[in-house]
């Protein structure tokens, strides 16, 4: 016989203690079948503490209960433990089910919704695009120069966003004469090093056509962060997190596995159905929405929007890191995050595809 948990009036603890109880096992039964201290399930029970996931998963499985209720009622206890004294709880609790709402569903089977606007950017994207298709064959020497060029660019902007303070010159030497710049922190340098390692782990991926998926994304993400912060690069956050200047709340840690899947599952779904800009651009906004890891969610997410965008033959979208344009990057972001409201960052992302692929056919 499968329990199913009544999810609103059935406590976690209450419904595992009642289900033991069902079985007729003793607590000590109960914890030497599932290898949890007998205390430490008094505690479960009581409603003291909850039991993390692999634990309830075990618990589930001996008592015969329904995992998928248990974990419900897990996470809105979670939940509940968070806000309970929030002044505006109510409040919190409906914009984080916007929001996760938002994160976790699919677009509507055929496309987004988009307006004219945006489709006829996309129609000149596609013109430059061509164009530069025609403009090969290039020799391996000049594809070779025009790559080191944007690399140094695309460094130079991407962690400008993030606060470097290195000028595009000193960001070049570093990157090709591994010079130390006087009066700039290690951190800077390192920034510089390893987003280069990034682009050249990026570029492999293409070469080799491999898909986007979970040990990449983690991948990139160590690249990153390598040397910098080593307990947590390639590792998703363990703690709640808020962004200085933005309303928007990122999800708690414990959801974070499920939104991941999600993403990646969208992912999926629309890869070959969505322009691959405006897949780029969505795939951009929604990993750093989620915010998987305390640091480095930006350079992570331009560097996979890149990815599809390159993997698809499009040049890369470099988005500026001067006051204007990184004010104008996270309003786009903030439309979609509090507003739901892309169309703002898909038209800053077509503008940049543009512009590079403008530059690109400059220099041929």
């Amino acid at each position: 016989m499968t329990i199913f948990v009544n999810k609103i009036f059935v406590m976690l603890g209450v419904a595992l203690q009642n289900a033991r109880k069902l079985r007729e096992l003793k607590l000590r039964e109960l914890s030497a079948m599932v290898c949890i201290d007998q205390t430490l399930m008094s505690r479960f029970e009581r409603g003291d503490r909850l039991p993390n996931a692999r634990q309830l998963e075990e618990i589930a499985g001996v008592l015969n209960l329904n995992f998928d209720d248990l974990m419900v009622e897990w996470m809105a206890e979670k939940v509940v433990k968070i806000i309970e004294f929030a002044p505006r709880a109510s409040e919190v609790l409906m914009a984080a089910e916007s929001r996760v709402e938002y994160l976790r569903q699919g677009v509507q089977e055929g496309g987004l919704d988009i307006s004219e606007a945006i489709k006829n950017q996309l129609v000149e994207v596609d013109e430059l695009k061509s164009q530069w298709n025609q403009s090969h064959p290039l020799n391996q020497t000049q594809l070779r120069r025009i790559e080191e060029y944007f690399d140094i660019n695309y460094t130079y902007e991407s962690n400008r966003i993030e606060g470097n303070t290195l000028t595009l010159q000193e960001t070049a030497l570093v990157m090709n004469e591994g010079l130390t710049i006087g009066g700039k922190s290690m951190r800077e340098h390192l920034e510089v090093i390893n987003h280069a390692e990034a682009i050249d782990f990026v570029r492999k991926l293409i070469e080799s056509k491999e898909k986007l998926t979970r040990r990449t994304l983690l991948e990139i993400h160590r690249l990153v962060l390598k040397e910098i912060d080593k307990e947590n690069a390639g590792v998703y956050r363990k703690v709640s997190v808020k962004i200085g200047g933005s309303s928007h709340v990122p999800p708690q840690p414990f959801l974070l596995d499920k939104l991941i899947e999600d993403f990646f599952q969208h992912f999926r779904r629309f890869e070959n159905q969505l322009h691959p800009v405006i897949l780029a651009a969505e795939m951009h906004e929604r990993l750093v929405s989620i915010h998987p890891f305390i640091d480095g969610n930006g350079r992570t997410g331009r560097l996979l929007m890149n990815f599809i965008l390159l993997s698809s033959g499009y040049t890369r979208a470099n988005i500026k890191g001067d006051n204007s344009s990184r004010l104008a990057y996270y309003q786009a972001l903030e439309n979609v995050q509090t507003d739901n409201d892309p169309e703002p960052f898909y038209l800053l992302v077509i503008r940049e595809v543009k512009r590079s692929l403008e530059e690109h056919l400059e220099l041929v």
